[in-house]
Formats: structure tokens, sequence, C-alpha cells
């Protein structure tokens, strides 16, 4: 089974747009659960 090219170059920028985004939600999370967490003690 091989992979057609065309396949990954597409995929490829989505996958990495979606790491970034992800990458960013999360850490915009941390840091509101971590504020969270310092005023609730």
């Amino acid at each position: 089974m091989d992979l057609d090219l065309r396949v990954v170059f597409v995929l490829s920028p989505l996958v990495l747009a979606l790491g970034w985004a992800g990458f960013n939600i999360a850490q915009a999370a941390i840091s509101q659960f971590q504020g969270f967490w310092e005023k609730e003690s």
C-alpha cells in the first residue's frame, strides 16, 4: 500500500495548524486553571 504524496502535502499543513491551535488552547486553559487554583488557596 503506497501512500500518495499529494495526501501528505494536503494533510500536513492541516495537522500542523490543528496541533498549533491545540497547543495554544491547552496553554491558555492551563494558565486559567492555575489562576483559579491560586485564588482558591
